[in-house]
């Protein structure tokens, strides 16, 4: 049984993000999420995109943001944005 965070849209095999979503990726995997650039502005999120500027610097091979935490971590934060 699957179910669906409002805010996280199902990323597709396609290289842009629609407008005003970013695509980020996740974990070990580095699976791709595409998310809401409102989440930018929350403080749980800038705490992630602080680590990962401290981890990468602004040098995303992937072509979008990579986020180093687990996928599990990640999906936690971005539920509770889901509910502010």
């Amino acid at each position: 049984m699957g179910f669906r965070l409002p805010g996280i849209r199902k990323a597709s095999k396609a290289v842009d993000a629609p407008k005003g979503y970013l695509a980020v990726y996740v974990g070990e995997k580095m699976k791709r999420f595409v998310i809401p650039v409102s989440y930018m502005n929350q403080p749980s999120f800038q705490d992630l995109l602080t680590q990962a500027e401290e981890d990468f610097g602004y040098d995303h091979p992937m072509g979008g943001l990579t986020i180093p935490c687990s996928e599990d971590v990640f999906q936690r934060i971005t539920c509770c944005l889901n509910w502010q």
